[in-house]
């Protein structure tokens, strides 16, 4: 099977592509297609069979639960079996959008949509594709994001094709995504709502509504053995192919100890990378430097930072090394993505400057 290619949604709409689409899920079938946040691989929501083909199409665990992409908030209520009313405000606030709650699943939704759990992640996406999309289909997608299992979240069509030609039916392709990270997932099943993934709609912007909302431990940690409650939560994720290593602390010794080991890596034959806010791109040497936005501008590293790590992949970098960023506002997911992409491999310059002035 080759997949199909539809370009350039972005700039001309294709009625005929998105009913084509549409009637590929009605079948079984899989689409993958862009929403503001990256692109997601689409099935029938309500159908087993479509799930077991995502997880296929995606090598990915069959634990780790899909989201229910719906494109009218009139059916949600037809796959979530109660809707507190801490969801109800945030759906009011942020819904459409890059927002993703998890509620007691109702018996329409098979187990193989959920990863086996009684819960259903549920999102309401802000972009036209995806709606159009979404309401051809039937009204019910489940899409993780539309990449092999433990790779970088496609922000580009071009990766979507790298990785799912021949194992999906058609691609929709929108052009560059608007966010460039997954949506924030909260769990509202609880007491107390829980953000079990950050992401653009952040901790602080949903505490003005909800003031008592929680945030799981384990975000920033490894989740050992536990079943993962949401996407992303448990396994290795968004990683280029190469080793990636975050080097953290003041700003001073993270340059002089990223130089450090990229010299190191140089030095012993391989190709190496670096991601450097805007303000120190000029100050590293090494095969490939990709240069983002100023630090004080998170939403622009969000955006590009998962086309940095696929463009490492195409170029060959063997190990790649980034700067820390802030863990504020939308920091807070980048810094996630970036510590499941390095397998929490983390270097403290800090620390090491701190043994050298004891050595002195």
């Amino acid at each position: 099977m080759e997949t199909k290619w539809i370009k350039d949604l972005e700039h001309t709409w294709n009625e005929e592509a998105i009913r084509q689409a549409g009637q590929i899920i009605r079948d079984g079938g899989l689409v993958a297609f862009p929403t503001e946040t990256v692109y997601g691989l689409g099935g029938d929501a309500l159908n087993p069979d479509s799930s077991r083909k995502i997880y296929a199409a995606k090598g990915r665990p069959s634990d780790n639960p899909l989201i229910v992409h719906i494109c009218r908030l009139e059916d949600l209520p037809k796959v979530a079996a109660e809707i507190p009313e801490n969801a109800r405000k945030l759906a009011e606030k942020f819904w459409p959008g890059p927002l993703t709650m998890i509620f007691k699943k109702t018996d329409l939704v098979p187990k193989e949509t959920t990863g086996g759990l009684d819960t259903v992640a549920v999102r309401f996406p802000d972009h036209k594709v995806a709606l159009a999309f979404i309401d051809a289909a039937g009204g019910f997608v489940a899409a993780p994001s539309a990449n092999t299992s433990g790779r970088p979240s496609p922000t580009l069509g071009k990766y979507v094709y790298e990785d799912m030609n021949g194992k999906i039916e058609m691609l929709l392709d929108g052009g560059q995504v608007g966010i460039g990270v997954e949506s924030t997932i909260v769990d509202v099943t609880g007491e107390k709502p829980m953000i079990l993934r950050p992401g653009y709609v952040t901790y602080e912007m949903m505490q003005e509504i909800l003031p008592e909302l929680l945030q799981d431990p384990t975000m920033f940690s490894v989740s050992g053995n536990a079943k993962p409650k949401a996407p992303g939560m448990k396994y290795k994720h968004y990683a280029p192919k190469g080793e990636l290593t975050i080097i953290s602390g003041q700003a001073d010794h993270v340059r002089k100890r990223l130089q450090q080991e990229v010299d190191k890596k140089r030095a012993q034959g391989y190709k190496v990378g670096v991601i450097a806010a805007g303000e120190d791109g000029s100050a590293y040497q090494a095969d490939s430097v990709k240069v983002t936005g100023n630090r004080d501008d998170l939403a622009q590293i969000a955006k590009d930072l998962f086309r940095m790590l696929r463009e490492f992949d195409d170029e060959g970098m063997d190990f790649m090394y980034t700067e820390s960023f802030s863990d504020k506002g939308i920091g807070q997911a980048v810094m996630n993505r970036l510590l499941k992409a390095a397998g929490h491999k983390i270097i403290d310059a800090d620390q090491e400057e701190t043994d050298d002035s004891n050595r002195q």
